[in-house]
């Protein structure tokens, strides 16, 4: 079985892909690990599940607030 945080991450990362669609698969995960573990002061190896987890749903979050400011741009235009 996979555990609850690995879940969340997987299918958030299909949210994700949705909200960049540009983005290729390799640079997503780049961009998320830069964000998890900063200016690579740590090695991807000892990545935490959970801190790729908050980068995922961080990065989700700006895709999302982007995303619908971008519509209600467009909309008033």
């Amino acid at each position: 079985m996979i555990e609850p945080t690995r879940q969340e991450i997987l299918a958030r990362l299909a949210s994700l892909s949705e909200l960049a669609p540009d983005m290729r698969f390799g640079q997503l995960i780049a961009n998320l690990a830069f964000m998890a573990a900063g200016p690579w002061d740590q090695t991807l190896w000892d990545l935490e599940d959970n801190q790729l987890l908050d980068s995922v749903r961080q990065m989700e979050a700006d895709l999302s607030r982007r995303a619908g400011e971008a519509a209600l741009a467009h909309r008033t235009t």
